[in-house]
């Protein structure tokens, strides 16, 4: 099936959001400078924010010691879901109800779908980097599922570490909470997985449709599957008796 140059352009945006996801995927404590949500402390300290905990970094040693981290070892353990407002209670005093604190709590468990993810655009993008019409066509179906899981953990990160990042914003303590890197590429992703799909999908219909009107004007023309249709004269035409 002759794809086209679009279907290339699909195909390499799905493949530009399995990157994305994937960095998303690996944001604190994986990488500790990889972050969904960095707060920088009033006393020059960092805590990053990633899908499978949090990371302390830069502050000075009654921290470390309070929260009992050391030189090499300031980061959670890498698991899902965890308390991100109860840490930010206990580092600044800013206050949450206990709301607020269940419910951070809890979206945090959604964050296992960035792996999830990244793995389903892959699939889309090996599908769609495949021969034939079918492959084509699973691989729009997958980026449309891979599309829907990141709109639905993008929009629970952004409530989860919006509420986080408003309220150290707000309580005048001095600390300042702003989105960070793996936000804004699982953004990025989300973006690639929408136009990425739209035209893996259109163009494999349109290839189909292309192929499927070139048998038929073949037919018309006297061809059929590329074989020309020998013409008899009529001397060698029979003619039917009744």
């Amino acid at each position: 099936m002759k794809t086209g140059f679009f279907h290339h352009i699909g195909t390499f945006l799905l493949f530009a959001a399995t990157i994305l996801l994937l960095i998303t995927s690996i944001s604190a404590p994986v990488i500790n400078s990889i972050a969904l949500l960095r707060v920088r402390l009033d006393n020059g300290g960092l805590v990053e924010f990633g899908s499978w905990g949090y990371c302390l970094q830069g502050s000075d040693d009654s921290f470390r010691a309070r929260f009992n981290f050391n030189d090499g070892d300031q980061c959670t353990g890498k698991h899902i879901g965890y308390n991100p407002a109860e840490f930010v209670q206990s580092l600044d005093n800013t206050q949450y109800n206990r709301a607020q604190i269940d419910t951070t709590k809890a979206l945090t468990r959604v964050m296992v779908l960035h792996p999830v993810a990244c793995a389903l655009a892959f699939i889309a993008f090996l599908f769609a980097a495949g021969s034939g019409f079918c492959g084509a066509i699973f691989g729009a179906v997958t980026a449309t599922v891979a599309w829907i899981v990141t709109l639905v953990v993008m929009a629970t990160d952004f409530v989860l570490f919006g509420i986080i990042k408003n309220h150290i914003n707000d309580d005048g303590s001095g600390s300042h909470a702003y989105f960070h890197t793996a936000m804004w590429t699982l953004l990025a992703a989300f973006i690639c997985l929408f136009f990425g799909t739209l035209i893996v999908f259109f163009t494999c219909c349109s290839s189909r449709m292309h192929r499927q009107n070139h048998v038929a004007v073949k037919h018309e023309t006297g061809y059929a599957h590329g074989t020309p249709v020998r013409k008899r004269h009529f001397w060698q035409r029979r003619t039917t008796r009744y």
